[in-house]
């Protein structure tokens, strides 16, 4: 039987009064505190038959494992990840539960994803609970087509997202291609107001964590031919060899391009990747030698890297990290929500992502409540392009072609 912490118990107590009042609830409790358990102990006190749990697929197992302390529960509960739910039996949905919630808010046109969650909330007249640690992690405006499904919602008088910004937005122009296009970003703080009867919002520091996270940038000589190549595709805009070829023929290419090749990587033309710079691969096995680590890469062909550096050290599983005393090396974007690392002793970023969710969710995958320090190190091309990206997206900005456009004289 489950021992809920205090807290828990007094958000399950709230948490339960306003889903019953409005049929919606916004969890937004910050990671390690508990939010899938408090989501389970809320549909406990609702007595439904019933519970949809949506998230992703690595964290079925974990969410499971939360479900199993309940036992025996008075309610069923399906875990299915979000790209899987054309799969679901036709079943009534009595609470339908939307595991990190923000990756709903695309703006300004919905996403699959939220397309999907609108169409199941309104087939089954589901009662819903949305949690996120980060509900809005890069602008105001991502909260509207996470709700715009829930006949509750406080938007519900704004027939879309163009009328939700009317009222919500402080909508401006931005330049790109030469072209003037609306931007959308600036969404009003009155969007969280309207927000606050469905909400609660609870942080590490309301749960008593006293983990303090420290970052630390180290920089890697990469190979004399690896600058070679990224001068020279910058200057030329292509690089021919004999059976494949490296195009840059566009700002976006160039900025991806250059993103990879900085790591030792590099995508050509045909779709096929290669490693070509096996610098940063080594350094880190040489630097957190005799360590256990979560490792979080970017680009696929970075991960070969790793395996063939580390071998055996080396998994991509969190049960058989969990288990023995191997690394994990986990693709920021799939790693970044939803995992515990708790067993690592520090986390090692190879690359950087453009998204500032990325940064600040994945960041947080060692935390628990007893932990007292966080080392995070992140692994730069020494002169390459991951320095600025960080510059963004510790300011909770994405790094976008704007970004890279002003940024590009430095690197040249």
């Amino acid at each position: 039987m489950i021992e809920y912490r205090d807290y828990q118990l007094a958000i399950i107590e709230l948490g339960t009064s306003i889903i019953e009042a409005h049929n919606f609830l916004y969890l937004a409790m910050e990671v390690r505190t508990g939010k899938t358990l408090t989501s389970l102990g809320i549909c406990e006190q609702l007595n439904v038959d019933n519970v949809l749990f949506l998230t992703k697929k690595k964290a079925i197992s974990s969410i499971t494992s939360d479900f199993d302390m309940l036992c025996p529960a008075n309610f069923a509960l399906f875990t299915i990840n979000y790209e899987s739910m054309h799969k679901l039996p036709d079943i009534k949905w009595d609470v339908i539960i939307c595991d990190e919630s923000h990756s709903l808010g695309a703006f300004a046109k919905p996403n699959k994803r939220a397309k999907a969650v609108k169409e199941m909330i309104q087939k089954c007249n589901s009662k819903v609970i949305l949690m996120s640690g980060t509900p809005t992690p890069e602008s105001y405006s991502q909260m509207y087509h996470q709700v715009y499904g829930i006949p509750n919602n406080p938007f519900k008088h704004c027939k879309n997202f163009y009328k939700f910004a009317h009222e919500y937005v402080n909508v401006t122009q931005k330049k790109i291609n030469g072209m003037f296009i609306n931007d959308y970003s600036k969404g009003l703080k009155t969007i969280l107001g309207s927000m606050t009867p469905y909400t609660i919002r609870f942080t590490q520091e309301n749960a008593g964590f006293k983990v303090k996270t420290t970052e630390k940038v180290l920089e890697v000589e990469m190979k004399p031919y690896t600058y070679d190549m990224t001068k020279r595709l910058q200057k030329d805009l292509v690089i021919e060899g004999k059976k494949e070829i490296i195009l840059a023929d566009t700002p976006v290419k160039l900025m991806m391009k250059l993103h990879q090749m900085f790591s030792g990587t590099v995508k050509f033309e045909s779709g096929s990747s290669m490693v070509m710079d096996y610098s940063k691969a080594e350094f880190i096995k040489k630097h957190f030698k005799g360590k256990k680590i979560g490792i979080f890469y970017k680009f696929t062909a970075e991960l070969k890297a790793m395996k063939d550096v580390f071998g055996d050290e080396l998994t991509t599983e969190l049960s058989e990290f969990e288990s023995t005393d191997k690394s994990i090396a986990l693709q920021i974007v799939s790693g970044r929500e939803g995992l515990s690392l708790r067993q690592a002793s520090a986390l090692v970023y190879y690359n950087i992502d453009f998204s500032a969710t990325s940064y600040w969710q994945s960041r947080d995958r060692m935390t628990t409540k007893d932990r007292l320090v966080n080392d995070v190190y992140w692994i730069f091309a020494k002169g390459g392009i991951e320095s600025q990206i960080y510059k963004a997206v510790t300011k909770k900005k994405d790094y976008t072609l704007y970004h890279f456009k002003k940024d590009f004289v430095s690197l040249q």
